[in-house]
């Protein structure tokens, strides 16, 4: 009798989670189709580092435009500027530019694919439904399929609006860092000058090529 009941139970949960993945799945679709279908988009947000083993608690604001492959982030004193081949980073402190080619991140979280990366080589489960701040949000688990620096991403999804509110990455090391969109704006006019460096913008800046 016991085995029957466990066999029953065992096959209840196989069928839950199952559910869990296909509704996460069907959420996270529709969501990487409306990203994508946008030109572009910009993001204003809030960016935390927590971690209670090595007592880092920082926060700091951030703005993101990404146009395709393109992306131009500002926070915490840099510059990270991508035109789909290369990379640039302005340490603001240091006073120098590092150049780097761009190569197949394989999955691995960027600023061009932070609301879409999840399409590929990652694992998916529809955790729970809530209200926040008078929303309804729906909070979904991703757990990479390979070995990766973090253990999983959970995403924060506004139902009506269909639209990333926050996002939490979990490293290994218990630490977690937070995404949180305090402004989206799409489709917004975006120039060839926005993806790139110009190193006129920064008088007597130090370049370093790493190519």
């Amino acid at each position: 009798m016991k085995k029957t009941f466990f066999l029953i139970f065992a096959i209840f949960i196989a069928f839950m989670v199952q559910g869990q993945t296909k509704k996460a799945e069907k959420i996270l679709d529709d969501l990487s189709m409306k990203i994508k279908s946008y030109e572009s988009f910009f993001i204003d947000f809030t960016f935390e580092i927590n971690n209670p083993d090595s007592e880092v608690n920082e926060s700091d604001k951030g703005k993101l435009l990404v146009q395709g492959d393109n992306y131009r982030l500002s926070v915490a004193g840099q510059v990270v500027i991508c035109d789909g081949e290369t990379i640039w980073t302005y340490i603001e402190e240091a006073e120098e530019v590092q150049i780097n080619s761009l190569e197949d991140d394989d999955g691995m979280i960027s600023p061009s694919n932070i609301l879409t990366f999840y399409d590929k080589n990652y694992k998916s489960k529809f955790l729970k439904e809530e209200e926040i701040d008078g929303k309804i949000i729906q909070i979904i688990e991703l757990k990479p399929i390979e070995d990766r620096n973090f253990s999983k991403v959970d995403f924060f999804i506004d139902k009506e609006k269909l639209q990333v509110v926050k996002v939490n990455i979990f490293d290994k090391n218990d630490g977690t860092i937070t995404y949180t969109v305090d402004n989206f704006l799409s489709n917004i006019p975006t120039k060839a000058s926005d993806f790139t460096f110009n190193e006129e913008d920064y008088p007597g800046v130090e370049v370093i090529d790493m190519r």
